[in-house]
């Protein structure tokens, strides 16, 4: 199976592969979501390490089980080969409405066909007030066109 845009990136197609993700992760499919990886791919997220596409479905259905309303925003930081770093923020809500920001940097590597073959993400989460809220779409789904990424300010 081959995942367009392939390695080595440019500056254009790892942009287009951080589109790609922040797209797929937008849908909160994890199944959806699982295809982009290696049947044996690496993640690191937070304390959590897994392997396998097994192992990100089953993580990805408790983390939007505890993550409502889920939106997500990922910029490309840096790239080289078949390597892209990312930068994102997403904003969620647990079940007693607590409003959460969640800033963190995902460092992936990807084989030969385009499949990301290693995850790594550090995140933090910040209580937000609801009227805080800067992503504000519907859900699920991919971010509109004309809302920007996440530009200059980090915070």
């Amino acid at each position: 199976m081959s995942r367009p845009p392939l390695p080595p990136f440019t500056r254009e197609t790892a942009a287009q592969k951080a589109r790609m993700a922040e797209d797929a992760w937008n849908s909160r499919d994890p199944v959806r979501v699982s295809l982009a990886y290696t049947e044996d791919s690496r993640w690191r997220n937070r304390s959590e390490v897994f392997q396998g596409r097994e192992a990100i479905v089953a993580f990805l259905t408790r983390k939007w089980e505890k993550e409502q309303d889920y939106r997500l925003i990922k910029d490309l930081w840096a790239f080289d080969g078949n390597r892209i770093a990312v930068r994102f923020q997403y904003e969620w809500h647990d079940g007693k409405g607590q409003w959460y920001r969640s800033y963190g940097n995902e460092q992936w590597e990807f084989d030969e066909h385009g499949l990301m073959k290693r995850r790594e993400a550090s995140i933090n989460d910040i209580m937000i007030a609801e009227k805080d809220r800067r992503f504000h779409w519907p859900a699920p789904g991919p971010r509109p066109a004309d809302v920007p990424g996440l530009g200059e300010s980090p915070f």
